[in-house]
Parts: structure tokens; sequence; C-alpha cells
């Protein structure tokens, strides 16, 4: 049964659904690739497989902390994370975002070993395969493949749900729909277009959300004032307390409903850390840029589910016994607190319908950049890990971009019509996210060992995250059983069950890995991860004069050298920073109020609410502004190059075939001056 059909109202005409995908994906698709146009023109980013699959290792920190940020924002941050506000109160946001968050600073570790020991690498999947060949490497993709098309579908399932709730359009042609757009200008500009598009959907959903946060806290007519919220949850409370919650109360993080929200959630989320997009922004990353880059994203990133929900979701909870809200006098249906819909009926409530419109708006950004970001990822799995290393592995540039674009409108049209068929069987967004984690986080402890632990073997490659799946999937379907009686969609959805399945997920590989590799350990010498060539490796080196090569090579091997020793700084400040933040997110701040049972006063309550605004103007400002400032120059260079300009001496030279002829002049002279 449909949502319109229980009832659901609809605030717009379908023609406003198909209108707004259409329409933003034709701007995306159009400003994209004439953008691509325009850097392969004046700037001479030539879409060769190496600068469509890996940038050439060169984007900046700004553009890699706003990938982290966008390839974390999926459809269910937005509704899932509103319904748990909504659910537990000022406990729901918290949770959510901490469960979810420190995953990506111990993500940044990850990054930066492979950075260290496989730089020229261009999946994360194709140094498993050096490492343990064809058995682990094809035990490890499917993983990553599961993930990235589980992850798509979850996106289009989201989108296409909301969107047919609030418009009436068909959701068979939103999940058809939402991916035409990101399709054309992923075959225009690769991981580049990726990483500027991530900051273009991210910087939007910062401008809705700070100006939705604005108008609930101090101009709303409903609510406009943290005084307001606190007396509305207040009442909320004695109208339908929350079940666990201390007192029943929505003011209060002693909620076990929102402790069991972050357990999901961690689980759940580190099963982002299997999709090798995030490890394929990593490796387009400079390496300098790794470490500030990932921590800065997760920084950022808390302020989506802590600021969106803090806001829409005890909005929802504090006005759905007002006659605004558009279920009254009834409550929310289960269907439709499954589906989402906490947020865009608060979003209504405080906002009118041009709430609804700020919703749909983030909706289709976090869908169309997040599936960006996981099109590219599977291209490069696609291209790389299946038809290099098994199908043609003499392949040159130009037969792997054309794979990758064969790959890329494969993947979109299959998981659209995936999406269609969950749509139809029933899985809500929020089934969805939080059950992932089920199935592939037995991945992630072999994944981790692969570039930390030298000693892991084959077997435990293979093995453990098989055996694992099978343990966690038994643990969900067995504890839903024992507590409610039956395995169905509603009780495999409830957080005990889903708690033990992804708890089981994650922490059976932490036992078997090293059980198995002790039978027969591994000693694995990482400088074979080296030998891993680019496909352009003859760019990269300078052509210097016969005389000079001994001592270029020595120039080489020091800046190798140079650089090996900043990644492992990098590696000591992020390990550092990464026990710090978890202790603060995950121990230090929640636990203490957890214990204490402490129920927010009216004056805590706004110093609450103060924080959530300081968080939401530091991460909007981080991130709309820091890409800016760091691609300053290049900016600048191409506007002057774009618009026919003159230019200095020193900014005119030509790029020839993607190299840059300064830095080789650059090369060739500090060989010299060391002759």
């Amino acid at each position: 049964m449909s949502l319109s059909q229980m009832g659901t109202p609809l605030f717009f005409e379908p023609s406003v659904g198909y209108g707004m995908i259409i329409g933003l994906g034709s701007a995306f698709a159009i400003g994209m690739s004439l953008l691509s146009w325009g850097l392969s023109r004046y700037m001479a980013e030539v879409q060769t497989s190496e600068m469509y699959m890996t940038a050439k290792h060169s984007v900046k920190t700004g553009l890699v902390a706003t990938a982290v940020v966008s390839s974390w924002t999926i459809a269910a941050t937005l509704l899932s994370s509103t319904t748990d506000g909504y659910q537990y109160g000022v406990s729901g946001p918290f949770w959510y975002g901490a469960g979810a968050t420190f995953q990506i600073f111990m993500f940044a570790l990850a990054a930066i070993e492979l950075k260290r020991k496989a730089p020229r690498a261009h999946t994360f999947l194709e140094v498993v395969k050096t490492r343990y060949g064809p058995a682990g490497h094809i035990t490890l993709m499917c993983y990553s493949l599961i993930f990235q098309i589980f992850t798509t579908v979850n996106l289009l399932v989201g989108g296409s749900t909301l969107y047919s709730s609030m418009t009436g359009m068909n959701r068979d042609a939103a999940c058809f729909l939402f991916p035409i757009g990101v399709l054309i200008y992923t075959l225009f500009g690769g991981i580049k277009a990726t990483f500027l598009t991530d900051w273009a959907h991210t910087v939007i959903i910062y401008i809705v959300m700070l100006t939705t946060l604005f108008m609930a806290y101090t101009t709303s007519d409903t609510i406009g004032s943290p005084d307001r919220m606190w007396e509305l949850l207040k009442k909320a409370a004695t109208l339908h307390p929350v079940d666990g919650n201390q007192d029943g109360e929505y003011l209060t993080m002693k909620s076990p409903g929102g402790g069991y929200i972050g357990l999901i959630f961690v689980g759940a989320s580190f099963a982002s850390c299997v999709d090798s997009q995030l490890f394929q922004k990593a490796i387009a990353a400079d390496p300098s840029a790794t470490y500030p880059g990932y921590m800065l994203g997760g920084l950022c990133w808390f302020t989506i589910p802590f600021v969106l929900a803090s806001t829409f979701g005890l909005a929802a909870a504090a006005t759905e016994h007002l006659p605004v809200f558009p279920t009254y006098p009834e409550r929310m249906s289960e269907e439709e607190v499954a589906a989402g819909m906490a947020m865009p009926y608060a979003a209504y409530a405080v906002m009118g319908k041009g709430g609804v419109v700020a919703v749909l708006l983030m909706t289709f950004m976090a869908v169309t950049s997040a599936m960006s970001s996981e099109t590219v990822a599977t291209a490069a799995l696609g291209t790389y890990d299946i038809y290099k290393a098994y199908i043609n592995p003499s392949a040159n540039s130009n037969q792997l971009v054309r794979v990758s674009h064969c790959i890329v409108v494969a993947f979109g049209i299959v998981v659209a019509a995936i999406a269609v068929a969950f749509n139809h069987a029933g899985f809500s967004v929020n089934y969805l996210i939080t059950s992932i984690g089920i199935f592939v986080d037995s991945a992630i402890v072999p994944m981790a060992c692969t570039i930390t632990w030298k000693k892991q073997s084959l077997a435990a490659v293979v093995l453990s995250p098989l055996c694992g799946t099978v343990a966690a999937a038994i643990a969900w379907f067995l504890t839903a059983y024992t507590h409610y009686g039956a395995v169905t969609i509603s009780t495999t959805s409830q957080p005990i069950p889903l708690v033990a399945g992804n708890m089981m997920s994650i922490c059976g590989p932490m036992v078997l890995t090293p059980l198995i590799t002790y039978i027969k350990p591994n000693d694995f010498d990482w400088e074979v991860f080296k030998a891993i060539k680019s496909d352009e490796g003859a760019l990269e080196e300078p052509k210097l004069a016969q005389g000079n090569i001994t001592c270029a090579a020595g120039a080489a091997v020091e800046q190798v050298a140079e650089e090996d020793c900043k990644l492992l700084r990098a590696h000591k400040k992020a390990s550092a920073c990464c026990v710090l933040l978890c202790l603060v997110f995950c121990i230090l701040w929640p636990i203490p109020m957890y214990g204490s049972g402490y129920v927010f006063s009216k004056s805590f309550f706004r110093g609450w609410i103060v924080v959530v605004f300081l968080w939401a103007f530091f991460a909007s400002i981080a991130i709309t502004c820091y890409p800016i400032w760091e691609g300053r120059a290049s900016i600048l260079r191409f506007v002057r190059y774009a618009t026919g300009q003159n230019l200095v001496v020193g900014q005119r030279e030509s790029v020839i075939e993607g190299v840059d002829v300064r830095s080789r002049r650059n090369n060739e002279a500090a060989a010299g001056e060391k002759v």
C-alpha cells in the first residue's frame, strides 16, 4: 500500500515533482558538462583513464572534506535522523551523528596508509589483488559491489518515496529520472566532476539547513524560539511520553532507544568503509590533503544529522499535537514514520509549503551527489578490477575510458530497476540503511588488515568475512524470532535484532581473522605495492638531459622518502585526533548526561540550541569557503584563460597532454642544481 493510499497528504501536483527532478538534473548535467569541457579546453585536463578515475591524485583538503560530507550524506541521513529525533527527542540526533561520525575519523587512518603504501593505485581492490591474487580480490570485490549497489538503491528508494509522497509523482518514474543527470555529467567529467558536484550539492544543503534552522528557532509563527520549542516538547511528553526515556521526556539524553540507534549506526555506518568509492576519493586526494580533509569532513558531516534532526525531528514531535501538523488530530502512522515523513511534515508545520520545497531540494542534492560518487566508484571497480584484471590486462587508456562509460550507463539502469523492485516489495529507506551493515561489515577487518597487518593470510581474507556474514544473518533472524515470534520486515527492523546483527557482523571477524591467520601467517613485503604503476607512467617522469639522469633518479627517491615521512607524521596526528574525537563523541559528551538521567531545563536547552547554531555555522563556512580559498589561483587562471585576458609569462605556458610544462622544467632545474 502506498503512502498516498494511507491518507498521506499531497502538498503539490505531480508536475512539481517531475519538474524539480528533470529541471535540476538538467541544470547540473549541462553545468558540470560545460565545466568539464572548460577544464579540458583551458586547463588541459584531458580525460585519460588516469584523470577520469584518480584526478591524478591532486584534490586538495577542502574538496576532500566536501567529498566526505557528500559521501556520508544520503537521503536516509536526512530522513532517518529526523525520524530518530521525532521518536527519541534530543538523544536521537546526537546518537545518530556520533554513531556514524567516528568511522570517518578511523577511515582517515586507512586512507593515509593506502597513500603511503600504494601511492599509484587506481582502486583499493587493485591493492587487494596485488597482495592476495584472484581469490581474495574477488571475495572483497563482491562485498564492495554489493554495498555500492545496495546504497545506491537506498538513495533511489528514499528519494522516490519522498517525491511520490509529497507530489504524487510515480515512484518508478522517479527511480529512473534521478540517475539521468548524474550519468551525463559523470560521463563527461569522471571523478573530478564528482568532486565539483559534491561541493555544489553540499553547499546547497548547508544553505537550506541554515535557512530552516533560523526560521524554526527565530521567525516561525508555530515555534519561533528555543523556549517555545522546549514548552511544546514538554507538552508532547505529557500527551505521548517516550517509552524508556527518563520520565518519558523528549528533553533528555537518558534514552535507551536513542542509545540503540547509536549502536545500530556504529555497525551500519562501518559498512560505508567497505565502499570502494571512499577509497577512490582517498586515492584522488593530494597526499598532504588526506589527513586534514577527512578530519574536517567528519566534523562537518556531524552537523547534517545533528542540526537537521534537532530542527525537523524535534519540530515534528513538538507540533504533532497542533492543528498545523498535516496528520492532525491523528499521530503519524508506523508506515509514515518508517518512510521518513517526519521531516517533510515538520517542515510544512513550521514553514508551510516552502518548507516542503526545501526538503525536496535537499533530498535531490543528497540523492544525486552520493549517486555520482557511487557511479564513479563502480565504474572504477568494473574497469580496473574486472575488465583490466581478468579480461584485457593490456588495455590502453582509451579502451579503459570507453569501458568506464559503458559501466556508468549500465549501472544507472540496473540500480534504478532494483530500486523499483524494492519499492514494490515494501522496503523502507530506514530498513535499508540500518540492515546493510549485517551483510557487509564482516569485510571491514580483512580490508583494514590488508594495508596495516603484513601477517594476514589469504585464508583469513576469504573465510573470515563469509563466516561473519552468515553468523550475523543468523543472529539477526534468531533475535527477531525469539523477541517477536516471527521473522518479517517488521520484526527484523526492530532495534534489538538490528543491534545483534550489526554487532555480530563487525565483531565476528575481529576474532576470526587473527585465529585463521595464525594457522599459517603471511609475511608480506609492503614494497610490492610500490610496483603498481599508473596508466600514464611515462608522462609522469620528467624528461631530463642524459647527463642528469642519475641525479634526477636520486632526487626522485629523495622526494618519495620525504612524502612518506609527511604521511607518517599525518598518520600519527590522525591517530591522536581519532582517539580524542571518538572519546568526545561517544563517551565524554553523551555518557555523563545519559547516566545522570538529566532532563533539560529551559535554559540548558537554550544553550543546547546555541551549540547547534554554532556547529551549523562552522560546517557551512568550512565547506563553502575553504575549497574556494584553496583553489583561488586555479579559479583565477581558469577565468583568465576562458575570457582571453593577457597573462604574465609564468602563467601563459600551456599544458601539454595533461602534464604541466612548468612542473617539468622545475624538475629539470632542481636536478641540474643538484648536479
